[in-house]
């Protein structure tokens, strides 16, 4: 925890004055300026936080049922003042201690500040949504309120041991012991003088009916049509949200709207998903499961070691957030929650990773997060891509870790192909093997660092001259996932780039003419192989190429360049493998080099031809130095 400008007060009352952390100040300084496009969030964001710790108190009393004896009845109240112009948020949840108050209120270190900060756009609008995903809700109140003030204490604490934070919102915040009767925590919300609109009934029973009517727990305010001048009545709530939970209602009870708040809440999510599905489980297992695939993908997608997972439920009764138990990782974008009836109350994180009954679960749940990709898929294509262009290289993870569902997966792959001639993934499997022609059995593929190398591919040549598809790949991860990919639909994968070129059997005249081409060049081979000894595995007279002078061609079993490059660069060892070489003898460049006398310069332009091939497939010249010597050699005697 910074403190920047810390001073002690009267340590008898245990008063402090912190400085924020400088992240916090600027993410102030931002909401204070109105980041937020409709400011009436701030309410959704506070009420989300009390629903939080409401659910924490319930699972800390599993093990600990004195914590609620006090007070068993959990809820929150939304209380307002017009005349004195504040809003009170409170709820009997968890509460927090004095370092707690502290800790989470006066840093936001652990909520990824710094990836939040660098995130940010400076479009409004758009850096808005991503308040929620940084766990920063609580900082929204400073939308409307000059001055925050929070009371709180901690489930089993003493009275005597509470605490109240105050702060501005500028550059710091007091903390001081203080005397509270009940667990839990009360916001008080100073409102600024032009944000009065909020201090109103209507309003605010607006603001909860909209974004907080799913919420299990019963949400209270001042019952309205009260007698003033009865100064006898006691003061009496109402709950004023449907106080069920939304995943246990019948989906023909729920509308649209009601299930896109319910997945900004439990998603943090500004915007609402791409799709969802709600499902009732009832046989050997009996659970509910609501699971929704956002639109954009978070910020911490690609860190596997981020929380990830659903909000697991048993019996209604919230246990933990994150159970990454109950899908695979490279599903780790959806969000949601499960509710199962069968799993004990004191489930832990290791019993979930040794029941047999959460592998079925996992099973099933995964088989519908991926028929719900399948069915968003023919049924609008254009969505489907959306989705693809934020999640698809997760989802390709799959492949290598998920056997069982590899065909299902395969069915989701997106592609550029030599068909599309465009970097936009938009071509399924299914698609290609639609084109192949009668007969054929394989799909070819060809892979580089990025589309504009992988598209301008010399191993393309032939292709595109007998007019057979290509896929072409260049995402980082597409080397590793063909690595784990065989066949599709009885249809072999073959990469363009390794082992012996096979594109169906040949004419005899075909045959007859590459045989006299390699017997016509059987001298030009050996005088390759000497001049490329120590670099290459073997030189061949090459039926792939077309336009270009050479290419190189790996073992059908080697590791590829862009995936030694890769390892190389992430500071593993790669094991040492040399390419064939390749030459086309029709190429005039070629023929030139045939025609020099002189060995050492033959060496050179054998040289210069091996580096060029290398660089075109996206490797890397051991030399670099020796290159451009030889090729100012080779510019300058052709000046």
């Amino acid at each position: 925890m910074s403190t920047e400008s810390s001073s002690t007060a009267n340590t008898n009352s245990e008063k402090e004055t912190l400085g924020f952390q400088t992240e916090v100040k600027q993410l102030l300084h931002l909401m204070i300026h109105s980041l937020y496009g409709n400011k009436e969030v701030f309410l959704r964001e506070l009420i989300s936080n009390s629903s939080d710790a409401v659910d924490k108190l319930r699972f800390e009393s599993l093990s600990n049922p004195a914590l609620l004896e006090e007070d068993p009845e959990l809820k929150i109240r939304i209380d307002f003042d017009k005349d004195n112009k504040t809003i009170t948020v409170s709820d009997n949840g968890i509460g927090m201690s004095r370092d707690d108050a502290i800790n989470h209120l006066g840093t936001i270190a652990k909520s990824g500040t710094a990836d939040f900060l660098s995130a940010l756009t400076g479009d409004q609008k758009k850096d808005s949504k991503l308040i929620g995903q940084f766990g920063m809700g609580f900082y929204s109140a400073f939308i409307v309120a000059e001055k925050v003030e929070v009371n709180t204490r901690k489930a089993g604490l003493p009275a005597n041991e509470a605490v109240r934070w105050t702060s501005s919102g500028e550059g710091d915040f007091t903390v001081e012991t203080i005397e509270k009767s009940s667990r839990g925590t009360e916001i008080i919300l100073h409102l600024r003088s032009d944000e009065l609109e909020f201090a109103d009934a209507f309003r605010i029973r607006g603001i909860i009916s909209r974004y907080s009517d799913h919420l299990s727990l019963p949400i209270e305010m001042v019952k309205e049509n009260l007698d003033e001048e009865d100064s006898g009545k006691a003061v009496e709530y109402e709950v004023v949200n449907t106080a069920k939970a939304l995943w246990l209602r019948s989906r023909s009870e729920i509308s649209d709207e009601e299930y896109n708040e319910f997945y900004k809440h439990v998603a943090h999510d500004y915007q609402e998903p791409l799709i969802h599905s709600h499902n009732k489980v009832e046989g050997k297992l009996e659970y509910t499961s609501l699971l929704f695939v956002p639109k954009h993908a978070p910020f911490d997608l690609y860190n596997r070691e981020a929380p990830k997972g659903l909000k697991l439920y048993v019996q209604r009764v919230f246990i933990m957030d994150d159970a990454e138990q109950f899908l695979p990782l490279y599903l780790r974008f959806v969000k949601g929650v499960i509710d199962s009836s069968d799993l004990p109350l004191n489930v832990s994180r290791e019993i979930l990773q040794e029941s047999p009954a959460i592998e079925s679960m996992k099973s099933a749940l995964t088989k519908r997060v991926l028929d719900m990709l399948e069915k968003l898929s023919k049924d609008d294509q254009e969505k489907y891509l959306e989705f693809w262009k934020e999640f698809g290289q997760v989802l390709k993870e799959g492949t290598g870790e998920d056997y069982s569902n590899r065909e299902k997966i395969c069915k989701l792959l997106r592609f550029s192909t030599t068909h599309s001639n465009s970097a936009e993934q938009n071509q399924s499997l299914d698609d290609y093997i639609s084109r192949m022609k009668e007969g054929a059995n394989k799909i070819y593929y060809a892979t580089a660092e990025n589309f504009s190398a992988v598209s301008k591919s010399p191993h393309l040549e032939v292709f595109k001259k007998r007019d057979i598809e290509v896929i072409l790949l260049h995402d980082r991860i597409d080397e590793w996932m063909m690595g784990n990919l065989f066949e599709y639909d009885g249809k072999s994968f073959v990469d363009i780039a390794k082992g012996d070129l096979d594109l169906g059997e040949l004419s005899e005249e075909e045959k007859k003419e590459q045989e006299a081409v390699e017997k016509e060049n059987e001298d030009l081979v050996d005088r390759i192989k000497k001049a490329l000894e120590d670099k290459v595995e073997d030189v061949k007279v090459s039926s792939r190429l077309v336009d270009s002078p050479a290419c190189l061609v790996l073992g059908a079993q080697d590791m590829g360049f862009q995936m030694r490059m890769m390892m190389k660069q992430a500071g593993h060892q790669v094991p040492e493998t040399k390419p064939v070489f390749e030459f086309n003898p029709k190429h005039k460049l070629i023929e030139k080099m045939d025609q020099e006398s002189d060995e050492e310069k033959f060496k050179d332009f054998c040289l210069m031809l091996f580096d060029q091939s290398l660089l075109a497939e996206g490797g890397a010249i051991d030399d670099p130095a020796a290159f451009v010597s030889r090729m100012n050699q080779i510019l300058l005697a052709a000046l």
